[in-house]
Protein backbone atom coordinates (compact mmCIF):
# COMPACT_ATOMS: atom_id res chain seq x y z
CA UNK A 1 0.00 0.00 0.00
CA UNK A 2 1.14 3.42 -1.07
CA UNK A 3 2.06 5.79 1.51
CA UNK A 4 1.84 9.33 0.00
CA UNK A 5 -1.27 11.23 -1.42
CA UNK A 6 -1.44 13.62 -4.42
CA UNK A 7 -3.81 16.07 -5.71
CA UNK A 8 -7.28 14.83 -6.45
CA UNK A 9 -7.58 17.33 -9.94
CA UNK A 10 -11.40 17.12 -9.37
CA UNK A 11 -14.13 15.04 -7.51
CA UNK A 12 -17.64 14.54 -9.09
CA UNK A 13 -18.06 14.56 -12.84
CA UNK A 14 -15.83 15.88 -15.71
CA UNK A 15 -17.53 16.14 -19.06
CA UNK A 16 -15.79 14.11 -22.02
CA UNK A 17 -16.03 17.60 -24.36
CA UNK A 18 -17.52 16.82 -28.06
CA UNK A 19 -15.72 19.53 -30.34
CA UNK A 20 -18.50 21.26 -32.08
CA UNK A 21 -17.83 21.45 -35.85
CA UNK A 22 -18.95 23.44 -38.33
CA UNK A 23 -18.06 23.30 -42.46
CA UNK A 24 -15.07 21.40 -41.42
CA UNK A 25 -13.83 23.26 -38.85
CA UNK A 26 -14.35 23.79 -35.09
CA UNK A 27 -16.54 26.10 -33.88
CA UNK A 28 -15.94 28.23 -31.37
CA UNK A 29 -18.93 30.00 -30.94
CA UNK A 30 -20.73 26.58 -30.20
CA UNK A 31 -17.72 25.13 -28.39
CA UNK A 32 -17.91 28.02 -25.82
CA UNK A 33 -22.03 27.73 -25.71
CA UNK A 34 -20.83 24.30 -24.62
CA UNK A 35 -18.35 25.21 -22.11
CA UNK A 36 -20.70 28.04 -20.23
CA UNK A 37 -23.75 25.34 -20.38
CA UNK A 38 -21.65 22.27 -18.53
CA UNK A 39 -20.55 25.50 -16.22
CA UNK A 40 -23.58 26.57 -15.32
CA UNK A 41 -25.23 23.15 -14.84
CA UNK A 42 -23.08 22.23 -12.07
CA UNK A 43 -20.55 20.13 -13.91
CA UNK A 44 -17.02 19.70 -11.80
CA UNK A 45 -14.55 19.91 -14.44
CA UNK A 46 -13.74 19.91 -17.98
CA UNK A 47 -11.87 17.56 -20.90
CA UNK A 48 -10.68 18.76 -23.86
CA UNK A 49 -9.11 16.76 -26.63
CA UNK A 50 -10.49 13.36 -25.21
CA UNK A 51 -12.12 10.06 -27.35
CA UNK A 52 -15.47 12.07 -27.24
CA UNK A 53 -13.86 15.41 -28.52
CA UNK A 54 -12.40 13.66 -31.85
CA UNK A 55 -9.04 14.48 -30.67
CA UNK A 56 -7.78 11.72 -33.83
CA UNK A 57 -8.61 13.82 -36.57
CA UNK A 58 -8.39 17.37 -35.30
CA UNK A 59 -5.38 19.26 -36.80
CA UNK A 60 -2.23 19.95 -34.15
CA UNK A 61 -3.53 23.58 -34.35
CA UNK A 62 -6.69 23.14 -33.90
CA UNK A 63 -5.96 20.78 -30.88
CA UNK A 64 -3.52 23.34 -29.19
CA UNK A 65 -6.29 25.62 -29.74
CA UNK A 66 -8.98 23.89 -28.10
CA UNK A 67 -7.17 23.38 -25.29
CA UNK A 68 -6.39 26.85 -25.17
CA UNK A 69 -9.75 28.03 -26.20
CA UNK A 70 -11.04 25.76 -23.43
CA UNK A 71 -8.98 27.04 -20.36
CA UNK A 72 -9.76 30.84 -21.79
CA UNK A 73 -13.25 30.01 -21.59
CA UNK A 74 -13.89 28.31 -18.74
CA UNK A 75 -11.52 30.65 -17.00
CA UNK A 76 -10.58 29.16 -13.43
CA UNK A 77 -14.52 28.33 -12.45
CA UNK A 78 -13.98 24.00 -12.91
CA UNK A 79 -10.59 22.32 -13.68
CA UNK A 80 -9.64 22.24 -17.27
CA UNK A 81 -7.95 18.51 -17.95
CA UNK A 82 -6.00 18.45 -21.53
CA UNK A 83 -6.31 15.46 -23.69
CA UNK A 84 -2.42 15.34 -24.89
CA UNK A 85 -2.06 11.46 -24.92
CA UNK A 86 -0.69 9.93 -28.06
CA UNK A 87 1.07 6.53 -29.51
CA UNK A 88 3.90 8.73 -30.33
CA UNK A 89 5.65 9.55 -27.06
CA UNK A 90 7.61 12.56 -28.26
CA UNK A 91 4.25 14.54 -29.73
CA UNK A 92 2.61 13.71 -26.26
CA UNK A 93 5.52 15.54 -24.43
CA UNK A 94 5.35 18.64 -26.87
CA UNK A 95 1.56 18.66 -26.77
CA UNK A 96 1.80 18.26 -23.01
CA UNK A 97 4.34 21.13 -22.36
CA UNK A 98 1.83 23.49 -24.49
CA UNK A 99 -0.85 22.32 -22.16
CA UNK A 100 0.70 23.48 -19.43
CA UNK A 101 1.66 26.77 -20.84
CA UNK A 102 -1.15 27.95 -21.30
CA UNK A 103 -2.67 27.14 -17.69
CA UNK A 104 -4.28 23.40 -17.99
CA UNK A 105 -5.10 21.80 -14.96
CA UNK A 106 -4.14 18.13 -15.55
CA UNK A 107 -3.39 16.11 -18.45
CA UNK A 108 -5.33 12.86 -20.02
CA UNK A 109 -3.03 10.80 -21.13
CA UNK A 110 -3.80 7.49 -23.39
CA UNK A 111 -2.33 4.46 -23.61
CA UNK A 112 -0.22 3.68 -26.63
CA UNK A 113 -2.50 2.88 -29.33
CA UNK A 114 -1.94 0.90 -33.16
CA UNK A 115 1.52 0.51 -32.02
CA UNK A 116 0.57 -0.46 -28.95
CA UNK A 117 4.46 -1.20 -27.10
CA UNK A 118 5.00 -3.86 -24.14
CA UNK A 119 5.00 -3.39 -20.73
CA UNK A 120 8.46 -2.09 -19.84
CA UNK A 121 7.77 0.75 -22.76
CA UNK A 122 4.39 1.81 -21.94
CA UNK A 123 5.89 2.73 -18.14
CA UNK A 124 8.77 4.89 -19.83
CA UNK A 125 6.33 6.06 -22.62
CA UNK A 126 3.85 7.52 -19.27
CA UNK A 127 7.04 8.51 -16.90
CA UNK A 128 8.46 10.61 -19.91
CA UNK A 129 5.13 12.75 -20.47
CA UNK A 130 4.96 12.90 -16.40
CA UNK A 131 8.33 14.09 -16.37
CA UNK A 132 7.97 17.07 -19.10
CA UNK A 133 4.37 17.94 -17.16
CA UNK A 134 4.07 21.00 -14.38
CA UNK A 135 0.48 20.09 -13.40
CA UNK A 136 -0.96 16.58 -12.04
CA UNK A 137 -1.29 13.43 -14.80
CA UNK A 138 -4.53 11.55 -15.08
CA UNK A 139 -3.82 8.23 -16.93
CA UNK A 140 -6.27 6.50 -19.62
CA UNK A 141 -7.02 2.98 -19.65
CA UNK A 142 -9.45 2.08 -22.56
CA UNK A 143 -8.41 -0.99 -24.26
CA UNK A 144 -11.38 -1.78 -26.13
CA UNK A 145 -10.09 1.07 -28.50
CA UNK A 146 -6.33 0.86 -28.02
CA UNK A 147 -6.03 -2.72 -27.84
CA UNK A 148 -3.69 -2.54 -24.96
CA UNK A 149 -4.49 -2.45 -20.98
CA UNK A 150 -2.22 -0.95 -18.22
CA UNK A 151 -1.49 -4.07 -15.68
CA UNK A 152 -1.08 -3.61 -12.32
CA UNK A 153 2.36 -4.22 -12.45
CA UNK A 154 2.32 -0.90 -14.47
CA UNK A 155 0.19 0.99 -12.09
CA UNK A 156 2.22 0.07 -8.96
CA UNK A 157 5.18 1.45 -11.03
CA UNK A 158 3.70 4.70 -12.33
CA UNK A 159 1.73 5.79 -9.06
CA UNK A 160 5.42 6.22 -7.53
CA UNK A 161 5.73 9.21 -10.01
CA UNK A 162 4.55 12.39 -7.88
CA UNK A 163 2.58 13.94 -11.00
CA UNK A 164 1.10 10.94 -12.22
CA UNK A 165 -2.20 11.21 -9.41
CA UNK A 166 -5.08 9.51 -11.31
CA UNK A 167 -6.85 6.53 -13.91
CA UNK A 168 -9.52 7.05 -16.23
CA UNK A 169 -10.75 3.31 -15.88
CA UNK A 170 -12.58 2.47 -18.93
CA UNK A 171 -11.67 -1.07 -19.13
CA UNK A 172 -14.77 -1.88 -17.89
CA UNK A 173 -13.29 -4.63 -15.61
CA UNK A 174 -14.33 -3.84 -11.72
CA UNK A 175 -11.91 -6.50 -11.04
CA UNK A 176 -9.18 -4.36 -11.88
CA UNK A 177 -11.06 -1.05 -10.61
CA UNK A 178 -10.97 -3.18 -7.36
CA UNK A 179 -7.50 -4.59 -7.56
CA UNK A 180 -6.01 -0.75 -7.90
CA UNK A 181 -8.23 0.44 -5.22
CA UNK A 182 -6.70 -2.04 -2.43
CA UNK A 183 -3.45 -1.14 -3.92
CA UNK A 184 -3.08 2.15 -4.96
CA UNK A 185 -5.96 4.09 -2.95
CA UNK A 186 -3.54 6.86 -1.64
CA UNK A 187 -1.32 7.36 -4.97
CA UNK A 188 -3.70 6.90 -7.88
CA UNK A 189 -7.31 8.38 -7.90
CA UNK A 190 -10.31 6.34 -10.05
CA UNK A 191 -12.50 7.64 -12.31
CA UNK A 192 -15.18 5.78 -14.19
CA UNK A 193 -14.59 6.22 -17.80
CA UNK A 194 -18.34 4.28 -18.42
CA UNK A 195 -20.88 6.27 -17.45
CA UNK A 196 -22.86 2.61 -16.63
CA UNK A 197 -20.43 2.06 -14.18
CA UNK A 198 -20.38 5.39 -11.94
CA UNK A 199 -22.18 3.75 -9.13
CA UNK A 200 -20.38 0.50 -9.27
CA UNK A 201 -16.84 2.38 -9.30
CA UNK A 202 -17.48 4.99 -6.62
CA UNK A 203 -18.40 1.96 -4.35
CA UNK A 204 -15.24 0.80 -4.46
CA UNK A 205 -13.37 4.40 -3.71
CA UNK A 206 -13.99 6.19 -7.41
CA UNK A 207 -13.51 9.73 -7.12
CA UNK A 208 -16.46 10.29 -9.84
CA UNK A 209 -16.46 9.97 -13.39
CA UNK A 210 -15.10 11.50 -16.77
CA UNK A 211 -18.58 11.36 -18.70
CA UNK A 212 -19.87 11.35 -22.17
CA UNK A 213 -23.51 11.41 -20.29
CA UNK A 214 -22.51 15.30 -19.11
CA UNK A 215 -22.61 16.24 -22.01
CA UNK A 216 -26.41 16.84 -22.44
CA UNK A 217 -27.05 16.08 -18.51
CA UNK A 218 -24.63 18.06 -16.20
CA UNK A 219 -26.63 18.40 -13.92
CA UNK A 220 -27.86 14.84 -13.44
CA UNK A 221 -24.29 13.40 -13.62
CA UNK A 222 -22.95 15.48 -11.56
CA UNK A 223 -25.76 14.76 -8.92
CA UNK A 224 -25.05 11.36 -9.57
CA UNK A 225 -21.41 11.64 -7.84
CA UNK A 226 -22.61 13.93 -5.42
CA UNK A 227 -25.34 12.09 -3.90
CA UNK A 228 -23.04 8.84 -3.59
CA UNK A 229 -20.49 11.01 -1.96
CA UNK A 230 -22.63 12.30 0.45
CA UNK A 231 -23.64 9.22 1.67
CA UNK A 232 -27.30 9.02 -0.50
CA UNK A 233 -26.54 5.56 -2.45
CA UNK A 234 -29.74 4.61 -2.93
CA UNK A 235 -30.86 7.82 -4.64
CA UNK A 236 -27.16 7.55 -6.12
CA UNK A 237 -28.47 4.25 -7.70
CA UNK A 238 -31.86 5.29 -8.68
CA UNK A 239 -30.31 8.06 -10.66
CA UNK A 240 -27.77 5.72 -12.35
CA UNK A 241 -30.15 3.28 -13.03
CA UNK A 242 -33.05 5.75 -14.07
CA UNK A 243 -30.66 7.19 -17.09
CA UNK A 244 -29.32 3.70 -18.15
CA UNK A 245 -31.01 3.64 -21.27
CA UNK A 246 -29.89 6.78 -22.52
CA UNK A 247 -26.23 5.97 -21.47
CA UNK A 248 -26.86 2.85 -23.24
CA UNK A 249 -28.18 5.03 -26.34
CA UNK A 250 -25.58 6.94 -26.58
CA UNK A 251 -23.11 4.34 -27.08
CA UNK A 252 -25.34 2.88 -29.97
CA UNK A 253 -22.83 3.50 -32.21
CA UNK A 254 -19.31 4.32 -32.10
CA UNK A 255 -18.93 7.12 -29.49
CA UNK A 256 -18.67 10.33 -30.14
CA UNK A 257 -21.16 9.63 -33.13
CA UNK A 258 -24.74 9.57 -30.87
CA UNK A 259 -23.33 12.09 -28.07
CA UNK A 260 -22.67 14.78 -31.10
CA UNK A 261 -26.26 13.96 -33.01
CA UNK A 262 -27.55 14.73 -29.33
CA UNK A 263 -25.88 17.57 -28.19
CA UNK A 264 -27.21 19.11 -32.12
CA UNK A 265 -30.91 17.71 -31.23
CA UNK A 266 -30.29 20.23 -28.18
CA UNK A 267 -29.65 22.84 -30.26
CA UNK A 268 -25.43 23.33 -28.82
CA UNK A 269 -24.01 22.52 -32.48
CA UNK A 270 -24.31 20.74 -35.75
CA UNK A 271 -24.66 17.38 -36.25
CA UNK A 272 -21.12 17.76 -38.04
CA UNK A 273 -18.43 15.17 -37.57
CA UNK A 274 -15.38 14.30 -38.54
CA UNK A 275 -14.84 10.92 -41.37
CA UNK A 276 -13.97 8.37 -40.98
CA UNK A 277 -16.98 8.56 -38.10
CA UNK A 278 -20.31 9.47 -39.78
CA UNK A 279 -23.71 11.17 -38.89
CA UNK A 280 -25.79 8.24 -37.16
CA UNK A 281 -28.39 5.97 -38.84
CA UNK A 282 -31.97 6.95 -39.19
CA UNK A 283 -33.20 4.05 -37.14
CA UNK A 284 -29.99 4.89 -34.28
CA UNK A 285 -31.25 8.29 -34.49
CA UNK A 286 -34.80 7.44 -33.46
CA UNK A 287 -33.72 5.44 -30.73
CA UNK A 288 -31.75 8.09 -28.85
CA UNK A 289 -34.72 10.52 -29.66
CA UNK A 290 -36.28 8.00 -27.78
CA UNK A 291 -34.10 7.22 -24.86
CA UNK A 292 -33.35 10.85 -25.08
CA UNK A 293 -37.51 11.69 -24.32
CA UNK A 294 -37.75 9.10 -21.36
CA UNK A 295 -35.13 10.82 -19.81
CA UNK A 296 -36.91 14.08 -19.99
CA UNK A 297 -34.52 16.35 -22.20
CA UNK A 298 -36.63 18.46 -24.30
CA UNK A 299 -35.07 19.11 -27.80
Amino acid sequence: MSTFKKKIVFEGAATALITPMKNGTVDYDAFGRLIDAQISGGIDGLVVCGTTGEAATLTDEEHRECIRYCVERAGGRVPVIAGTGSNDTEYANELSRYACDVGADALLLVTPYYNKTSERGMIKHFLSTANVSTVPVILYNVPSRTGVNISMAAYKELAKHERISAVKEASGNLSQVAEIAAELSDSLAIYSGNDDQIVPVMSLGGKGVISVLSNIMPKETHDICALFAGGEVAASRELQLRLLNLIKSLFIEVNPIPIKAACALMGYCSQEIRLPLCEPGEASLEKLKAAMTEAGLKF
